[in-house]
């Protein structure tokens, strides 16, 4: 009961007219964002960072949920259009969505997408608000060695589910704790990695680094292999579905968020491995197997609901505990602190009013996407011809104003380019972008938590591993690295039976 008049005084502060303006800008944005390939929600939240500066913090968290959703869909557009996803999430997408447009059926596509978003939204939000200030209650009680341990799991979960190899994750990690300990130590006053400049004792701004990675770096990779051709858009009519179709998507749009907010919820990396899960589930469950490769519409549904879902599962530990498990999540959390606030436990107590108008907004948002989206996606389609060296022109400027509005030094913009060769270096050797922004983030306050236990338990390391929680933890942490060692015993051994079977065989024959 608690939770519903929370809400319904969030959906005070949602539905007031600024805040539903901001609501449907940032829908606006995100999708207009999301449709345009190589564009995610990551960077879109983080180029408006900025742009933000002079709105108060409930109005900018409630743009930057719609631009998240908004960039979502968006993605899904262009994958099921052009086969081109505009982020991560919408890569499965492309899988049946595509084959369905060229079959001509995109409308049917794009409204399977709508809708899997709208319920996987509301679905996920509804568990959002049924669960987050449980998790909050209850988070009240960690001690430095559990939050410790946390942030432990994230650095490991998140470095080994993404990129091409736990070994680049890991680099990618190193890259950003190095960067989080440029300026001075929060317990010791010590300089570090300052190099004797002043401007770098205070650390590099959180915002100039998610932009300099995001941005820059994928600004300079795409000036690097740039094409000058660009894709036709499909024409799409007006997306309907029949009876057929309904009948056939009703059960993946409910499945989909049920693996979607799970994922979400936990360090594994975002909203990719859901939709992958979602993929497989509504394959093996659907009457239509051998229309899959070629344009299942289950396929569609099922996955893009699990995604939205995933993004709403993301914002419970965001909130309650302060652990981004996105790359939008990170870029959130920056922009939290950037205000002056910090996501954690304590966050439904002393920031109601921003965090239950944060949660309303989501629902309003749902409605106010899957209204705009339905009709304009015939136009969305016609922004994919904007050519890529004056968009990606766009975005370098935008980047460059945003970075100099942090601080209002010429050494700022400096410490961007060079944020955005390292970004661009990361991308031409593979390395994943999201483990180096999870370091520069949670990096500090894992030194931190680790001193904080050190000190209690006067230096001794069994202070780091002397609650249940903690334990329970490393115990995770202790099954992610070594999950793929016990897969290849096992492979090994089911091997080797095979190998001792086929020999007794031949020596009976």
């Amino acid at each position: 009961m608690d939770s519903l008049n929370s809400l319904i005084d969030g959906f005070g502060t949602a539905l007031t007219p600024m805040n539903l303006l901001w609501a449907a800008i940032g829908v606006l944005l995100g999708t207009a964002i999301g449709v345009l390939p190589g564009i995610g929600p990551a960077m879109a939240v983080a180029l408006l960072l900025p742009v933000t500066y002079g709105l108060d913090p409930t109005g900018a968290f409630i743009m930057f949920a719609g631009i998240y959703y908004g960039a979502m869909f968006g993605g899904s557009t262009t994958s099921i259009l052009l086969n081109t996803p505009g982020e991560s999430a919408a890569v499965v997408a492309a899988i049946e969505g595509n084959p369905m447009a060229k079959a001509g059926r995109g409308a049917q596509a794009l409204a399977a997408a709508a809708i899997g978003h709208f319920a996987g939204g509301m679905i996920g939000t509804i568990l959002l608000v049924v669960l987050a200030p449980t998790v909050a209650s209850l988070a009240i009680g960690i001690g430095a060695p559990d939050y410790f341990a946390i942030m432990v799991l994230a650095f490991i979960a998140v470095t080994s589910v993404l990129g091409a190899s736990r070994i680049r994750g890991i680099a990618s990690l190193l890259i950003g704790l190095t960067i989080g300990l440029v300026g001075l130590d929060q317990m010791t006053g010590q300089q570090r990695l300052t190099f004797g400049s002043l401007q770098l004792a205070d650390g590099v701004d959180v915002v100039i680094v998610a932009v300099g990675l995001f941005a820059i770096g994928e600004a300079l990779w795409v000036a690097a292999h740039l094409r000058r051709s660009t894709g036709k858009p499909i024409p799409v009519g007006r997306p309907w579905l029949g009876r057929t179709d309904l009948k056939r998507t009703w059960k993946p749009w409910l499945r989909g968020p049920a693996i979607g907010f799970p994922f979400g919820a936990i360090p594994a990396g975002g909203a990719e491995i859901p939709t992958f899960l979602s993929y497989v589930t509504e394959k093996r469950l659907s009457k239509h197997r051998d229309q899959f490769g070629k344009g299942a519409i289950e396929g569609v549904a099922g996955p893009e609901a699990a995604a939205s879902a995933s993004a709403a599962g993301t914002l419970v530990s965001m909130l309650t505990l302060g652990l981004p498990t996105t790359a939008v999540a990170a870029v959130m959390l920056a922009a939290f602190q950037q205000y002056g606030i910090q996501p954690g436990p304590l966050l439904f107590e002393r920031e109601p009013e921003l965090v239950w108008g944060l949660i309303a907004s989501l629902f309003v948002g749902m409605v106010l996407l899957l209204a705009l989206n339905l009709p304009l996606a015939p136009v969305w389609a016609k922004l994919l011809r904007i050519p890529r060296p004056y968009l990606y022109a766009g975005i370098l400027f935008f980047a460059a104003v945003g970075a100099y509005a942090v601080g209002g030094e010429s050494l700022d913009l400096v410490i961007l380019l060079v944020i955005g060769l390292i970004g661009f270096g990361m991308r031409r050797y593979g390395l994943p972008v999201l483990p180096a922004v999870i370091g520069v983030i949670l990096g500090p306050a894992a030194e931190q938590q680790l001193r904080r236990a050190l000190q209690i338990s006067d230096g001794s390391v069994s202070g780091l591993v002397n609650t249940p929680f903690s334990v329970t933890v490393y115990v995770i942490v202790v099954l992610i690295v070594a999950w793929p060692l016990i897969g290849r015993l096992i492979a090994r051994l089911r091997g080797g039976r095979k190998t001792a079977e086929e020999s007794r065989t031949v020596r009976g024959g």
